[in-house]
């Protein structure tokens, strides 16, 4: 007879979870219904935040979850690219400033449900300090008898859908956002391919209205960029208006538009009823009316350091007011007037410019017609110069050698900033 042990030869004592473990998989399974995390020691929350869902609702975990970790795998987890740092550095920021963005790009008025939006504010309201909406998308239009069979490219310009396409009112948002430092907005649809229609870049009478409030009111706004969305004179003026003694606009960005003189006349007016520090007005429709409206303000004015007039049409006459202005102007650091036609007389103006002006560090004419004259009397007036660092005359038309030689100027302008800097290093506060 013989005597026999039967065991199991994979058992082991260690294979029984500790009832800490069992503990935390118990709050982890059921922490949607029952977020207990604060009462947790600090060894046991970091388990907990290690493997705890990205696809719980953010009404648990918005508020209660401070730790980037976890955010940071809520960020890559659902964008391939993610770079913290256009969002101040933290991952939190940047889920929130992302989520909301993606939702306000998807929303289409009269379809959507606004409670999407109106639901996240709460959550999102402590972390949003920048929104960045590439695209704006308009209402479904169901009435049919307003389609055209010869909607040509100038059709929807005439009023077309104008009634029904207004698109989703920011201001609700922008409003609730307490820390909003940075609006940057672009009315139109991307991606459209070959369902394109003019009708889907209307940045509607009604859109403005609504945006030039909220902005109004978001007293922390410190840069508001508006490109790319049709934006005239009569909705520039409509913006200026609520743009006037804005407590922290330092920033305005309202580059590829449709604005003419009027516009930049208001925009004029807004530079000395501002802080702002810079303009951008590029790839606009100002000719030379519009250019000495902003020479004016700018003869004044004692805060903008950057203005950006590239692609416009001010011409010699527009040309040589911003250079009367900067004989005076003492805050001006750099001018961007590429692609403006200007010509000989601009630069016989700017030479006067280049002789007294101490504040211009950078001067951009490429794209313009100077020609060789107006090249020679630049590099007479910069023959005493020692501020300016850069000097764009790319196609100018101002000759090789005369562009040579400016450059040798500019260069060693920057060199003695460079070792000025070395020298005098910026003395840290204590």
């Amino acid at each position: 007879h013989t005597h026999r042990v039967i065991e199991d030869p994979e058992w082991s004592l260690a294979t029984v979870p500790h009832l800490t473990e069992l503990c935390l998989q118990h709050i982890i399974h059921n922490f949607e219904k029952n977020p207990i995390l604060d009462r947790l020691l600090p060894e046991h929350q970091r388990k907990v935040l290690d493997r705890l869902s990205t696809g719980l609702p953010l009404a648990v975990t918005a508020n209660l979850i401070s730790n980037e970790d976890y955010w940071k795998r809520c960020c890559t987890e659902r964008w391939p690219v993610c770079d913290i740092s256009n969002y101040g550095d933290s991952w939190k920021q940047m889920f929130f400033e992302r989520h909301l963005e993606n939702i306000l790009k998807c929303f289409i008025p009269n379809s959507t449900d606004p409670n999407q939006v109106l639901e996240l504010i709460p959550l999102c309201k402590d972390y949003v300090r920048k929104l960045e909406v590439d695209q704006f998308l308009p209402p479904v239009q169901v009435d049919q008898k307003e389609e055209r069979d010869d909607l040509s490219d100038t059709g929807s310009d005439f009023g077309f859908g104008e009634v029904s396409m207004h698109h989703y009112n920011l201001g609700v948002v922008i409003t609730a956002l307490p820390h909003l430092e940075e609006l940057h907005l672009t009315y139109g649809v991307k991606d459209c391919g070959m369902n394109f229609e003019w009708n889907l870049f209307n940045f509607t009478r009604q859109d403005c209205c609504n945006l030039a409030v909220a902005v109004k009111m978001c007293h922390n706004l410190k840069v508001f960029k508006l490109t790319r969305s049709k934006v005239d004179d009569v909705k520039t003026r409509l913006l200026v208006r609520n743009l006037l003694d804005h407590p922290c606009l330092v920033e305005l960005n309202l580059s590829h538009n449709l604005i003419r003189d009027k516009g930049a006349q208001a925009i004029g007016k807004l530079i000395n009823h501002s802080r702002l520090k810079t303009l951008n007005l590029c790839n606009n429709q100002i000719r030379h009316l519009g250019a000495q409206a902003l020479a004016g303000a700018l003869a004044e004015n004692s805060t903008l350091t950057s203005l950006n007039l590239r692609l416009n049409c001010v011409e010699d006459k527009g040309g040589e007011a911003i250079g009367h202005a900067l004989l005076t102007n003492t805050t001006l650091k750099f001018i961007h007037l590429g692609s403006n036609n200007l010509s000989e007389p601009t630069a016989t103006l700017f030479s006067q410019v280049l002789a007294q002006n101490t504040t211009l560090t950078s001067i951009n004419f490429s794209c313009n017609h100077l020609g060789p004259d107006g090249g020679q009397q630049l590099l007479d007036g910069l023959a005493d110069n020692k501020t300016l660092t850069e000097f764009d005359l790319r196609l100018a038309e101002v000759g090789d050698e005369t562009e040579y030689l400016i450059h040798q100027i500019v260069w060693a302008n920057r060199e003695a900033v460079r070792r000025g800097s070395l020298q005098h290093p910026p003395t840290k506060l204590l």
